[in-house]
């Protein structure tokens, strides 16, 4: 071999170790690509794998047979039930091992196998969404200080419901019980239903609010069941505040001669008298009703022990009058000196939401007039719009009676 054939099969040798180097190179980066890819893979079959054992799952609940509904009669000494179904008759039927008989009293709600009938679960009681959408969350934010000229009607439902929930070691210790209910008797606006959202505002209880026309039901019992379970509630959130409004619209006087919707309701009234002063004490549960027509309340409505205490609301005096217009006006941009006394001696007679009207009014007058604050002017024209307002009505109120 020459001498110029050596360095080209040297340089053929590190050309080969140069390309075997690089081509190990791409070799471990495949690798380790593929490396990654099967561990992705891997966890994505995980994944869908969990799916599938998911959508089983579901798939096993959705053919789940349909449970019916009954109640349970009886609890036999052997461990069976009797139950009454919701498709008719009473069974004697077994129940499943999951079930915890301590739950199942006489009354509770339990799922039945629709085949067997055996009780396959006890469910929650049920409480009509009528009742549970009554309860107050947030309090009103009206307070006792917005009230005008009804400091003694105030002091008096103070003493009846909101002392006995703030202070009862006071009835205790004197050794009286306190009152169980208020009826707030008045003409409409004098301020019945403000004075509830005030006792709402000032105290820690649960407060409970329904329009008496709500209970008034279509089908036989449901009143009833609706006046049963709203006090059901009213204990379990105790200390509570069950306000009914209108409550002559269920508790109108009991009459010989009824029809058939008459008999409803006043199967409803029977009840809220048995809650009111039944067997089982209301303990912490106080009851404020509003009417405005307490002359067609049942007798045994406003006897002692059911609405112990009766407070009338009048319609305000001019003092009281001049008040609710301080209370109504202070919120507003005057720019004159108004003399509220000189206005409550010409509103002789309204009540506080008209005083609320009047001064609603005197606003609009500035806006209409494109002003951003009131002048004694816009009282004065409010106060003859709407007295003139309710002198009309007044007057036909008596041409049509």
């Amino acid at each position: 071999m020459s001498d110029s054939e050596a360095p080209v099969a040297g340089q053929d040798s590190f050309d080969r170790m140069n390309f075997l180097e690089l081509r190990n190179t791409q070799l471990a980066e495949a690798i380790k690509r593929v490396e990654s890819e099967r561990h992705y893979m891997e966890s994505e079959i995980l994944r869908l794998q969990r799916e599938v054992k998911r959508l089983k799952t579901e798939l096993d609940r959705l053919r789940y047979p349909p449970l019916i509904v009954g109640s349970v009669r009886d609890v036999l000494t052997d461990g069976r039930v009797i139950v009454k179904s919701s498709t008719g008759p009473d069974f004697v039927v077994n129940s499943a091992e999951n079930v915890e008989h301590a739950k199942m009293t006489i009354g509770s709600r339990v799922a039945l196998n629709k085949q067997t009938l055996a009780v396959m679960g006890v469910l929650p009681a049920s409480v009509d969404p009528l009742v549970t959408a009554s309860e107050i969350v947030d309090k009103p934010a009206i307070t006792y200080e917005d009230i005008g000229g009804l400091m003694d009607q105030i002091r008096d439902i103070r003493e009846a419901v909101e002392y006995p929930l703030l202070r009862a070691e006071l009835y205790r210790k004197v050794g009286v019980d306190p009152p169980k209910g208020v009826l707030l008797v008045g003409s409409p606006g004098t301020g019945k239903t403000l004075i509830a959202k005030a006792v709402a505002h000032h105290t820690n209880a649960t407060f409970i609010r329904l329009v008496g026309s709500e209970l008034v039901q279509k089908y036989i019992g449901e009143g009833a069941r609706l006046v049963r379970e709203l006090f059901q509630l009213a204990k379990e959130k105790a200390p509570t505040i069950i306000f009914i409004d209108e409550v002559d619209s269920i508790g109108a006087k009991r009459l010989e001669v009824a029809t058939s919707g008459d008999r409803e309701v006043q199967r409803t009234l029977m009840q809220l008298l048995a809650e009111m002063d039944g067997f089982e004490p209301l303990s912490n549960v106080k009851i404020i009703a509003a009417t405005n027509r307490p002359d067609i309340l049942d007798d045994a409505l406003l006897r002692p022990g059911r609405f112990d205490r009766i407070i009338e609301i009048p319609v305000p005096t001019p003092a009281g009058r001049a008040e609710i217009f301080r209370i109504h006006s202070r919120g507003m941009a005057i720019r004159d000196v108004i003399d509220f006394e000189a206005l409550a001696a010409r509103c002789e007679g309204v009540t506080g939401a008209d005083i609320k009207a009047i001064c609603t009014e005197a606003g609009m007058w500035a806006i209409r007039e494109e002003r951003d604050h009131v002048l004694a002017t816009d009282f004065d024209r409010a106060v003859e719009k709407v007295v003139g307002d309710e002198e009309l009505r007044k007057e036909s109120v008596t041409m049509f009676a």
